[in-house]
């Protein structure tokens, strides 16, 4: 397993699909994994700090978790069939509960722990940026920037069905 950080959240075109990018934190490599409008909100939202007056989603199950006593020590991307990414919670540092990737990323982001990609994940999907194209790397994060998370909310009635 091999830490990665979240560069950020995109919308890819001409699909506009909305992805997250990973960056592998002692390496090259890049994985891009295609979420759900709803996913691409939460996460963005956990970046930028955004507290919402009643918690959403993501930060009820936080606040569940420590209102039981436990707590989520790091998420891993553990493979990636048919396009579609899987992960696990580790609650405690030896309980794992499957999850959604999406999920996965923005509940570690919440709770500020560790995101470890498999490294069969990392060699199946992962991009290495040459150093000529760094410069888009940092246009994606100037990118990131300048957008808020309410560019990925989908209207009533749409959303991701892939389940990733």
């Amino acid at each position: 397993m091999k830490e990665v950080d979240v560069m950020g959240v995109r919308v890819e075109m001409p699909t506009n699909n909305p992805i997250v990018l990973l960056r592998e934190r002692d390496g090259e490599r890049h994985v891009p994994i295609w979420i759900g409008a709803p996913e691409a909100t939460a996460i963005a939202y956990a970046q930028q700090g955004v507290t919402p007056p009643r918690p959403l989603t993501h930060d009820l199950l936080i606040d569940v978790l420590a209102g039981l006593g436990h707590g989520l020590t790091e998420v891993h991307i553990t493979k990636m069939e048919e396009q579609v990414f899987y992960a696990e919670l580790v609650i405690d540092g030896s309980t794992r509960i499957s999850s959604r990737s999406s999920d996965a990323i923005a509940l570690a982001l919440r709770s500020q722990v560790p995101i470890l990609v498999d490294e069969r994940v990392l060699d199946e999907v992962g991009v290495v940026v040459p150093v000529e194209e760094e410069d888009e790397v940092e246009r994606f994060r100037e990118f990131l920037d300048q957008v808020s998370a309410e560019d990925f909310e989908a209207p009533p009635g749409e959303g991701d069905s892939r389940g990733v």
